[in-house]
């Protein structure tokens, strides 16, 4: 079987260990039956087989659900520059821990310190691999050992189960709790303040907001207390942000300048979620302290590659030309575009999609309501239109959507299949591929 012609393309592409294997599972398929030494329908079903296993298990998709920071399916979009960057990067050996002038040994950080530096205000800088590393190994080195104080309120888990309580019991500091769940005050941080106290810690909500009688105490507000005691102030900023997005027409979220400026020691927040760039735990704040983090020994395992460096100095390099972010960085540039917009996708694509379903579904524009995601203002929703398909059976439907070559992933809510248009960049891309719903539906 091995010796047939017709597989020597097979092999060519797979190579002759995985032919062999599909020709082993083919024989075992079919044991005495006439088609075993059938080459005809033997090389087939072994490139349908081989093709489905060679197949990237990461695939790229549409992502139409409505949400532009989309966990699953992989957060920010990365901008031309900070995939040239990376792919550079990829492509040779780099200056990555080597110093061009003093032709010895060089610090990887020092590829994105000053552009964070710059771009917050703040006296040093250090990343991470996400922001979950970054809050443990400061917790790790600023707290060892002993007390962090934290609101009740601010005692999140977002996604994966990643609990605040949990990240501090792993970085051995021990949790002093303080006010209620949704009134904490400054008399409440100071009574609980004792010898053993390391640091006051203020958490990002992320995914959720507590509303109606509440109280909360700002960084700003925490600055002189923990001046006065001694006692590091730190700010979990979750997903972040380094420009004012009310440039764009949404709500205000903390930028890391604000924490730096308030006079916050040492500030985190994530790389791949509102700035836009590649998973990275961003550590900023005072220089002693950064110096004294950087240097830990978890430092190591938690440290950025060369490629994720080369994407986020890319990135972080785009804020110095803040007029021109929503048409370099895909992050702004989706949520910053307009309803209208969006909507007149949707009317260009509504006759292209019904064509596409024919009877099977009843296609229309509906006005709807996205999020940004990954924690970034839950409350605050993004006006937006999106493809409605209203039909018996709306799971089979999306599955046929899924099934694409470039799969569609919408959202199913109120009996109605939706694909929010906000994040739809390449248009034409999209429609190339309706005709293949037919195929796959018939």
């Amino acid at each position: 079987m091995a010796s047939w012609p017709t597989l020597a393309p097979l092999i060519e592409r797979a190579g002759r260990p995985l032919v062999i294997e599909a020709l082993r599972a083919w024989v075992e398929t079919k044991r005495g039956t006439a088609e075993v030494a059938t080459e005809a329908a033997c090389v087939p079903w072994c490139a349908s087989k081989l093709g489905a296993f060679l197949q990237p298990s990461q695939r790229r998709v549409f992502n139409l659900t409505g949400t532009v920071l989309h966990t699953n399916l992989g957060r920010a979009v990365l901008a031309e520059e900070a995939i040239a960057a990376a792919v550079e990067a990829m492509r040779s050996p780099t200056t990555l821990e080597y110093d061009l002038d003093g032709g010895a040994r060089g610090e990887r950080d020092d590829h994105i310190a000053p552009w964070l530096c710059r771009l917050t205000g703040a006296e040093a800088a250090t990343a991470v691999n996400n922001n979950a590393a970054a809050v443990l190994l400061v917790l790790s080195e600023l707290a060892a050992g002993r007390e962090v104080i934290v609101s009740r309120g601010e005692l999140i888990e977002i996604g994966g189960a990643f609990r605040i309580p949990d990240i501090m019991a792993r970085a051995g500091c021990r949790l002093v709790e303080v006010g209620t769940t949704n009134r904490t005050h400054l008399k409440d941080y100071a009574a609980a303040i004792g010898p053993d106290t390391a640091a006051i810690m203020k958490v990002h909500p992320s995914n959720y907001s507590i509303q109606g009688f509440t109280k909360s105490v700002a960084a700003a507000e925490l600055v002189p207390l923990a001046r006065e005691k001694g006692v590091a102030l730190i700010e979990d900023l979750g997903s972040g942000t380094l420009a004012d997005l009310e440039a764009w027409g949404l709500p205000h979220e903390p930028t890391a300048r604000e924490a730096i400026a308030s006079g916050v020691d040492v500030v985190t927040f994530s790389g791949d979620k509102l700035l836009g760039g590649p998973q990275a735990g961003l550590v900023v704040g005072r220089k002693p302290l950064i110096q004294r983090i950087a240097k830990n020994p978890m430092k190591r395992a938690l440290r950025l590659d060369k490629v994720r460096l080369a994407a986020l100095e890319a990135t972080l390099r785009l804020y110095a030309d803040p007029a021109k972010l929503a048409q370099r960085l895909p992050t702004i540039r989706a949520l910053a575009r307009p309803a209208a917009e969006i909507r007149a996708v949707a009317e260009r694509l509504l006759p292209l999609v019904q064509a596409a379903l024919g009877t099977a579904a009843n296609v229309s524009v509906a006005e709807v309501r996205g999020q940004i995601g990954s924690g970034a203002l839950p409350v605050d929703l993004l006006p937006s239109f999106a493809i409605a398909v209203r039909a018996k059976g709306l799971d089979a439907i999306a599955d046929v959507f899924r099934r694409l070559p470039i799969p569609v992933i919408g959202r199913i809510s109120d009996g109605t299949l939706y694909f929010d248009l906000r994040t739809l960049d390449e248009e034409s891309v999209f429609v190339a591929q309706l005709d293949k719903l037919h195929v796959v539906a018939g």
